[in-house]
């Protein structure tokens, strides 16, 4: 088999790597999700039920619990998992948390540049909707009058549903006034 050839001259940059298409990394994703093993998806209520429970064994309770285990072998019998075994799943567990990590700031990155993109667009649009509403008063650009009112119409649409969803808090009731206390009493 050969060695692949470098052809750059230290020094010189390598090439930057071709960038992905969304498509592409949704399928190396589903390619990756295939290749790891226990990924399991869990509900809301699985998910805080588990967190409630390793929260009541914080992570110095756990390490000097294991550290049990190594110190009789009773307790390893008992437990049913030899020392070896029960490092190797806390090795485990934490290489992924820093997975997880990594995967986070990765989707945070993502989602951070896809509003970049948002916002890019929603100023080109408001750009374009400005000068052709602009054209569109010049009856030489009279093709534009129907786009530049059917953005006004969905404009005003979707102002109406947003105050729509706004749930009005109803005004609340006045307390009654106390009534005076009047004596039947006379006054001497």
């Amino acid at each position: 088999m050969a060695t692949p050839v470098d052809n750059n001259t230290p020094g010189t940059p390598s090439p930057t790597p071709e960038k992905l298409t969304p498509e592409a990394v949704i399928e190396q994703i589903r390619t990756l999700r295939s290749q790891i093993g226990d990924v399991t998806p869990l509900s809301k209520a699985q998910r805080r039920q588990l967190k409630q429970r390793a929260r009541k064994q914080p992570a110095p309770v756990v390490d000097a619990s294991i550290s049990v285990i190594g110190s009789s072998d009773m307790v390893a019998q008992a437990v049913g998992q030899p020392l070896p075994d029960v490092l190797q799943l806390q090795s485990v567990s934490v290489r992924w948390n820093l997975v997880a990590d990594e995967i986070r700031s990765f989707l945070k990155g993502i989602e951070g540049a896809n509003l970049v993109r948002r916002e890019q667009l929603a100023f080109i649009a408001s750009q374009a909707y400005s000068f052709g509403s602009q054209l569109a008063r010049n009856p030489v650009n009279a093709d534009l009058v129907p786009q530049v009112e059917e953005i006004k119409r969905l404009k005003v649409l979707t102002r109406r549903k947003k105050a729509a969803q706004v749930p009005q808090t109803p005004a609340p009731t006045p307390a009654p006034a106390p009534v005076p206390v009047t004596s039947t009493t006379p006054k001497a």
